[in-house]
């Protein structure tokens, strides 16, 4: 066991790897992560599994015995059998932390993210198409989303809201998120079986950010580079403290009903200036999930340190949103920005590469 990333774990982050594919699982290079690394959960995305996809022969055999299906039927199922095979390599995890840990996620279309009720309905079939209770649901946290998110958990669906970036979407997500907890009580369903994560995005929050403080120029402005993201993380901290310590939630807690816990995305570090751990020592507090890329992961299990806990550090983390702002950067405008590039990089990631790709490969086999 990796004694760096064990000392991760035993500071209460869940370590979860940010990719998946059909090599990983048949090889065993996953289960040795999770043996070894302390990995305790698998996050995946359009892109990662078009490269997953696209980067090997693995998927031949399936794409051949589909038969005469669309191309979206083809990728739901192709992707859902990975992932149901991922969830049942972490099933242990999973039972011996009551659903805590050994999670597996899958993401709607990102052509659907602005599109409610598609959303819903998509949800609901992969979950079905899965079939392992330890599967989340992705779905983007747009505007759009939001009520689609508290549909799919008022229908005693887990999910994993992905693209946040700011505290005012994060908290319109844990509304959403408490709401759907509300409808399912109200339905019936078993709400200790209801789990979710909010996927708050990191380093690209620094890429965005950074680009306008070198723009701006001033002394003011160069003093906060690389600053910003961590701050927004102190800031979401702060705001999950309070909407789950308050009293809606602790009646739906009486219930039986789980935290929505916050996920650190995106935490590789993309500018080489900043140290290929930042966003994982700096990051910890208990209840929280870290999922990395592969390359962060041994990145930290070689040489990576804890930073201090983040607990009590978000009025540390306003100063530096406030700095910002008073340095001239329009954050409302940042995290718009960030929102849409995520939405679009995804799209163009499953139209040209992921379908183009199953497309080929169906007309080859027929």
């Amino acid at each position: 066991m990796n004694a760096r990333l064990k000392s991760l774990a035993d500071a209460g982050v869940s370590i979860w790897l940010d990719d998946l594919s059909r090599e990983r699982l048949r090889s065993g290079n996953l289960a040795q992560l999770i043996s070894e690394y302390s990995v305790t959960g698998v996050t995946t995305n359009p892109t990662i599994f078009a490269a997953a996809l696209t980067g090997s022969d693995d998927y031949h055999d399936d794409i051949a015995a589909l038969g005469d299906v669309g191309t979206a039927t083809a990728i739901k199922r192709l992707w859902a059998t990975d992932v149901r095979d991922a969830c049942d390599l972490f099933a242990g995890l999973y039972a011996s932390t009551g659903g805590y840990d050994g999670r597996v996620s899958i993401e709607v279309a990102p052509g659907l993210a602005h599109d409610t009720d598609a959303t819903i309905a998509e949800a609901k079939e992969l979950h079905d198409l899965v079939d392992r209770e330890n599967v989340l649901i992705k779905i983007p946290a747009t505007l759009e989303g939001l009520p689609a998110i508290t549909e799919t958990i008022g229908k005693g669906i887990s999910v994993n809201v992905t693209l946040i970036f700011s505290e005012e979407r994060y908290r319109g997500v844990m509304d959403a998120y408490l709401a759907g907890l509300e409808q399912a009580d109200a339905a019936g369903h078993d709400l200790s079986k209801i789990h979710s994560v909010a996927s708050f995005f990191i380093s690209r929050v620094d890429t965005e950010l950074d680009k306008r403080l070198e723009d701006i120029g001033t002394p003011e402005a160069k003093a906060l580079l690389g600053k910003g993201a961590i701050a927004n993380a102190q800031v979401a901290l702060a705001a999950f403290g309070e909407v789950f310590g308050g009293e809606r939630f602790a009646k739906l807690a009486a219930k039986g009903a789980n935290k929505q816990r916050p996920l650190w995305a995106s935490t590789g570090t993309k500018n080489a200036a900043y140290s290929d751990t930042l966003y994982v020592s700096d990051l910890v507090a208990r209840g929280v999930v870290n999922t990395m890329p592969e390359k962060t992961l041994l990145a930290f299990a070689d040489h990576g340190e804890l930073g201090a806990p983040m607990e009590g550090t978000g009025a540390d983390g306003v100063k530096v949103m406030d700095a910002l702002d008073a340095a001239g950067v329009d954050l409302g405008d940042v995290f718009a920005v960030l929102e849409a590039e995520g939405v679009s990089k995804f799209v163009v990631s499953w139209d040209n590469e992921l379908v183009t790709s199953v497309e080929r490969a169906l007309a080859a086999a027929r």
